[in-house]
């Protein structure tokens, strides 16, 4: 039966057959995707780090990348795009197609890029989404022997005896180092004086072993040598856990600053928008790849600790990185 425009009930049928349509083309889509994450991952996965070779996150990217292979039955191609605290390789998975076949590794310095710059980094809430932590990286609180103090709380007490004369050294304005150490000010509510090195945490930690400077909070793997040949002293592990390398030094937080908590860690995003299907598939296989021992194993003796989660852990503990480096940067006045 043909309607006239000008039929009492023509609007009504207009309307049922919009809504047809809609609902059918809904259908077709969600059937699309789920037949596409089915299928996932059908061709190589690109996997971007924003560091360069040798770094935490290269070794992260190209054990995992590896591992994961196996597991998907496609490669995991592993690419570095190293440039402004990782912002450059970053913003390449953010604008990359929502499909999961580019996937990049987040690290602690994009969480702090939001927190010291939000509206001018890539937001991790909004333009990535999670897929699986896979590991951090220890930093360890360690002193110059001259300072003469043996756990956090002699070194809280003497950084008040002597404000602002105590060095801390880091790689750089804004980068993890730096920003562990105006989190170790506002909570001992101490002065310190900053002392950032370009060259990268080797030229900070000469400068320690040589006394130029107090203090620094370094990955375990770049200090560990030095610990041991007793030029420097390792007073804490910077992060919540104790350390791989140093299982037996207790973290900040448990000796003298409760909270403290810095970790550099690293974990895989997707662009936001990639199908859920297609991100827990993904998630599945960072988990598998991290039970594996010789993964285990090569972390291990890079100073990793590997870690893992579901996309939800990993979703809260960005939430709370931000929000906690934003109240930092904030204190520290690098806030933009």
């Amino acid at each position: 039966m043909t309607l006239r425009s000008g039929h009492p009930t023509a609007p009504l049928y207009a309307r049922m057959a919009r809504a047809a349509s809609v609902a059918l083309l809904a259908a077709v889509s969600l059937a699309g995707t789920a037949a596409h994450a089915e299928d996932f991952p059908s061709r190589p996965v690109r996997l971007v780090f924003g560091f360069g070779p040798g770094s935490s996150g290269d070794v992260m990217s190209r054990v995992m990348a590896q591992q994961m292979t196996l597991d998907l039955g496609q490669p995991v191609v592993v690419e570095g795009k190293p440039g402004a605290n990782g912002q450059i390789g970053a913003k390449l998975v953010a604008t990359a197609p929502k499909d999961g076949y580019t996937i990049f590794l987040a690290s602690v310095s994009n969480a702090t890029n939001v927190a010291i710059s939000p509206g001018q980094s890539v937001d991790l809430a909004n333009e990535l989404t999670p897929i699986a932590l896979v590991a951090t990286v220890p930093s360890i609180l360690v002193v110059h022997p001259s300072l003469g103090v043996n756990n956090v709380r002699e070194l809280i007490a003497l950084a008040k005896a002597k404000p602002d004369e105590l060095l801390f050294g880091s790689v750089g304005v804004g980068s993890p180092p730096h920003l562990a150490g105006e989190l170790f000010k506002v909570l001992a509510g101490v002065k310190m004086t900053h002392v950032p090195y370009a060259g990268g945490s080797g030229q900070a930690a000469t400068d320690l072993i040589a006394g130029r400077i107090s203090m620094v909070f370094s990955p375990a793997s770049t200090i560990a040598p030095h610990i041991a040949a007793g030029s420097v002293k390792a007073l804490a592990a910077a992060t919540a856990q104790r350390a791989g390398l140093f299982p037996d030094l207790p973290p900040i937080a448990e000796t003298g600053l409760p909270g403290f908590d810095s970790g550099i860690w690293g974990g895989l995003m997707a662009p936001a928008g990639t199908p859920r299907p297609v991100i827990e598939r993904l998630a599945r296989s960072v988990n598998a790849a991290l039970k594996v021992p010789s993964v285990q194993s090569v972390l291990r003796n890079a100073g990793i600790d590997s870690l893992g989660g579901t996309p939800e852990d990993f979703a809260r503990l960005i939430d709370s990185e931000v929000e906690k480096w934003a109240k930092v940067a904030k204190a520290a006045g690098l806030s933009k």
